[in-house]
């Protein structure tokens, strides 16, 4: 007889401010959706905000702040010499790649615009994404997938006009400085305009998603000028989340005793970045709205085979204030029209456009010049008072497409339609409506805000992170399969359908594109049964979200990396639960496909499969997503020891975050597969998977082999999970059977014990006795999974008070989070590139786990040190673009990363409740267990991968051997 004791965590209810996670199932259910459209409104009015009024706690920076330019890291010797095969290969990739018109996931070799100055991005998630930064530009455009132009559009600006009867005028952009660029503009250019603001007494205030800008006292010393901007990222709201819009509300306050006429005049170049405004053919439009709104059009004719896109710049007139438009000015070229200099002359001598002659539609450009519009709001201020005006930006790109040939629908698109003409309805309805999603917002946050147990640096960085929900590349599609055209075809044969009963109901042209819709569908539908598409594991009424991208990084183009989605899913699981799942499904029909077309790989030049069933892929793929899966090719990540405990990990997480059965039971099949899968690596039989000598894992540039505290914790993890899981959906033999897997592996972790930390592995290595920051990834995942702990208490707090005393606090006193691995001897572990480095995201989960410890203040001093480094005005330039990490030598890798949204872990330990009572669970039957057993093994062994080859090439034994020889170990890779 077997005798085992299933362990049931039961939870007490602890209310904390703002998230429980008891609470998430409801709002999960609650979440404003397009049936919801009155209770929306209906709660809309409980909390009235001061739009010139910033939040309590804000990231603050004076508007001609310069900041810390960001330093990026350089190789030493050894890390030239380990990495020499792969760059190589991956310098040849790129060559190929560019070829094509495309660019690798890693491209190392592109030189990109690197400054300190950024601010909150603009729109709703899944979108695109414009920033505007704290000067004020308009930049880093991502409107179209992997792409990104990170230099402003300096026509895009907000500017100001003041006149009062005493003759007194001042006039300017409201952007600090006139930046150097200006200076080779042309006379008839914006290098003509006024940039007069000196910024000194200008405040930048940020709490993502809102942002305001203090303009105090300039231009006029008798007028204060608050912009507060806001975009709808608006928790469990899956409508107005989704919009592509930002509203800016301008308040003024005149302190002067004479009132001041005063216009505020919006410009924006028909332009998506770069030089794309001059490739031609683009033109604008006026257009009137009713409740007042009046706006202009641009519509741009995207060059390069992207889509086209229209953008709408709107104000609304109100009593008092009065709209006026320019649709058309020349910027630079020999389009005709009046220019740049024109309509700013006319805007400082007439304070509106009423007296300018312009057409309702404009000539489109010439290629080679670029033109923009304009809108103004004029009014008049008393003496004492106060006025607002409000203008909207929004855009219309409603297909997204891949290199692939693949068109998916956005989100929105559900909404305000597909034909591209969604613009102007999107900008009035911001500008109805935006007061509604402050008041949500407001309600959102306010409680952190106003705890005072919280460090003032948290909430602010805790919000502030969230900015790459938005500029991380996001794309939300409708959640439908892609629209297929006649190209994706290929050479399959086929026929139109010939026998329509209602040839002519709808006109020719309609009924023939249906019979092309039909026949495409037709084809495509093989293929898309065998894709990773979560959808296809909803059963019949349950709402399809749609389906959510975001990249790994700005620089690393992969979507949803899994290993790394680890980390930041708690921001999505806490605040967009559907899509969270949506995400999820994707992964599990990921782990059902097999995919025998071949890769090459960087590690080796060795051809492998792409995915095989089983494996949780690295990434969901870039050029292909969802149809070709795994992006990444350094290394074979079929091989990797995370991947598959993570999947089943944060699946349990999400089952006991939203409650959601039909979820569980669609993909327990596949968290069944993924485990099967990962007996292949028990090498030994003892329960406990072991690493294969190379960076079989996240952090792969460092080399792991056997048992090791961070592989090895969270296969303990995932096994208790297993067992959790199968109780949820109530299949009996695999509880069981995982809880003995779980307690098994359980003993073996803790061989690596060795009295004050867990070892790095158990391999006797040089580096084996690393302390490692991630050590207790496992224990802290199943604490937030409300799971039993995976080592004694005693340890874990001792584990992590070691990390915290080395890899913290000896790392310039703290300031700078948690370095990856620290030797016992209190010097840096030197022995790879990311053993040096401090990762952001992973210094946030440490914090988590030290929080699930009851270890809160040294979790806030651990974190703490990623906001000096990052977000301090002292720090090192990151904020609005938090690194993957950077080095003790302050030198940062990959800026804008996904990992950092784990501070969403720490709210996470900070707000779910703690288990506190456990029930036991009658003993299991030999023969129950070995017949489960039994059916386990048949199933991982179907599974089982093919023995490696041995095709190195002689060129590449030789230089293993070199390295060897010369004590440099095992050569890996960056990522």
């Amino acid at each position: 007889m077997i005798n085992v004791t299933l362990v049931v965590p039961m939870f007490v209810r602890r209310y904390s401010y703002g998230f429980c996670c008891t609470f998430l199932g409801a709002m999960l259910a609650n979440g404003s959706n397009e049936g919801d459209e009155e209770s929306w409104n209906t709660r809309s009015n409980k909390i009235k905000v001061d739009p010139a009024k910033p939040a309590s706690l804000t990231w603050q920076r004076k508007v001609n702040s310069e900041g810390n330019v960001p330093s990026e890291f350089s190789l030493n010797l050894r890390d030239i010499i380990h990495l020499a095969p792969i760059g190589y290969r991956l310098w040849r990739q790129a060559q190929e790649e560019a070829a094509k018109g495309r660019e690798g996931a890693f491209n190392v070799f592109k030189k990109r615009t690197v400054t300190s100055c950024h601010g909150v991005p603009l729109g709703g998630m899944g979108v695109g994404s414009i920033e505007r930064n704290y000067k004020g530009e308009f930049q880093r455009w991502q409107l179209f997938p992997m792409t990104c132009e990170a230099k402003p559009v300096l026509a895009n600006q907000f500017s100001v006009f003041v006149s009062r009867s005493n003759d007194e005028k001042y006039s300017s952009v409201l952007c600090s400085g006139s930046p150097e660029v200006l200076k080779e503009n042309s006379a008839s250019g914006i290098g003509s305009w006024d940039w007069n603001l000196k910024g000194h007494s200008s405040t930048y205030h940020a709490l993502y998603p809102r942002a305001w800008t203090v303009y105090e006292g300039e231009p006029d010393p008798l007028l204060r000028i608050v912009c507060r901007q806001i975009s709808p990222f608006i928790p469990h709201n899956y409508k107005e989340s989704s919009l592509p819009v930002a509203v800016f509300t301008f308040t003024l306050v005149n302190f002067g005793k004479i009132a001041a006429d005063v216009t505020l005049l919006f410009t924006w170049a028909n332009s998506v970045g770069g030089v794309s405004g001059f490739s031609g053919h683009h033109y604008n439009s006026k257009i009137r709205m009713k409740d007042g709104v009046h706006g202009v059009l641009l519509h741009h004719k995207t060059a390069n085979g992207l889509s086209p896109i229209t953008f709408a710049i709107a104000a609304e007139e109100t009593n008092g204030v009065h709209v006026s438009e320019c649709p058309c000015f020349v910027i630079d070229g020999n389009s005709q029209g009046i220019t740049a200099k024109g309509m700013w002359h006319e805007m400082k001598e007439h304070g509106s456009f009423h007296r300018l002659d312009s057409t309702e539609t404009s000539m489109p450009s010439e290629p080679g010049s670029s033109i923009g519009a304009a809108i103004a709001a004029s009014l008049t201020i008393p003496s004492d008072a106060v006025r607002t005006v409000t203008f909207s930006l929004a855009w219309d790109c409603p297909d997204v497409n891949f290199m692939s040939g693949r068109t998916y629908h956005r989100r929105y698109t559900k909404f305000y339609g597909t034909r591209g003409d969604a613009a102007e309805n999107i900008a009035h309805d911001a500008i109805v409506e935006h007061s509604i999603w402050e008041s949500h917002i407001e309600a959102w946050q306010k409680p952190i805000l106003e705890d005072k147990r919280l460090p003032e640096w948290y909430p602010v960085t805790l919000f502030n992170e969230l900015y790459y929900l938005n500029s991380g590349g996001t794309i939300w599609t409708d959640g439908s399969p892609p629209v297929h055209n006649l190209s994706s075809i290929g050479e399959r044969k086929f026929s139109l359908d010939m026998y329509s009963s209602e040839s002519n109901k709808n006109g020719t042209a309609i009924d023939i594109l249906g019979r092309m819709t039909s026949i495409l569908e037709e084809i495509h539908k093989p293929v898309t049964l065998h894709a990773a598409l979560g959808p296809n594991l909803l059963e019949k009424g349950e709402e399809n979200i749609g389906q959510f991208l975001y990249l790994e990084g700005i620089e690393y183009h992969m979507w949803n990396t899994y290993d790394v989605h680890f980390y930041s899913s708690f921001a999505l699981v806490m605040l967009f639960p559907k899509l969270e799942l949506s995400i999820q499904r994707d992964f599990a029909a990921a782990v059902m496909m097999n995919d025998p077309s071949k890769m090459s790989l960087l590690q080796n030049g060795k051809w492998v499969s792409r995915k095989v069933l089983g494996a949780v892929p690295h990434d969901i793929g870039m050029n292909d997503p969802w149809f070709e899966v795994n992006a990444y090719s350094l290394y074979n990540t079929d091989r990797w020891k995370d991947l598959n405990p993570k999947f089943v990990l944060q699946v349990y997480r999400d089952v006991v975050a939203t409650g959601d059965k039909k979820f569980a039971q669609a993909v327990w099949p596949s968290v069944y597969v993924a485990m099967a899968f990962m007996d292949q690596f028990d090498k030994d039989g003892d329960g406990m998977i072991e690493n294969e000598g190379f960076p079989d894992q996240t952090y792969d540039t460092w080399s792991v082999s056997g048992v090791s505290a961070y592989c090895g914790g969270l296969w303990v993890a995932a096994l208790q999970a297993t067992s959790a899981m199968a109780h949820e959906v109530g299949d009996k033999g695999a509880e069981d059977y995982f809880w003995f897997k779980f307690q098994k592996a359980k003993a073996v972790y803790q061989k690596l014990w060795n009295g004050s930390y867990f070892n790095y592995d158990n391999s006797g290595g040089s580096a084996s006795s690393s302390i490692q920051a991630d050590q207790l990834a496992g224990q802290w995942y199943a604490r937030a999974c409300g799971l039993l702990p995976i080592v004694d208490e005693e340890q874990g707090r001792s584990a992590l008070e070691k990390v915290y005393n080395f890899n913290v606090l000896k790392v310039k006193d703290g300031r700078r989070g948690a370095v990856n691995g620290m030797l016992p001897t209190g010097d840096v572990d030197m022995s790879s590139m990311q053993s040096r480095e401090i990762w952001s995201g992973v210094t946030y989960a440490v914090a988590a786990a030290m929080i699930h410890e009851d270890m809160v203040e040294i979790a806030f001093q651990t974190a703490g040190g990623v906001y000096e480094a990052a977000w301090s005005e002292e720090g090192l330039g990151y904020s609005f673009q938090t690194p993957e990490g950077w080095n003790t030598d302050d030198q940062y890798r990959s800026l804008g990363y996904m990992r950092p949204l784990a501070i969403w872990a720490m709210q996470w330990a900070l707000s779910c409740p703690k288990h506190s009572h456990q029930s036991t669970k009658p003993e299991i039957k030999d023969d129950s267990f070995f017949r489960h057993d039994a059916a386990f093994a048949r199933v991982a062994r179907h599974l089982k991968l093919p023995e490696e080859e041995g095709s190195t090439s002689v060129v590449q034994k030789i230089y293993d051997y070199a390295c060897k020889k010369m004590g440099f170990g095992t050569w890996v890779t960056s990522h």
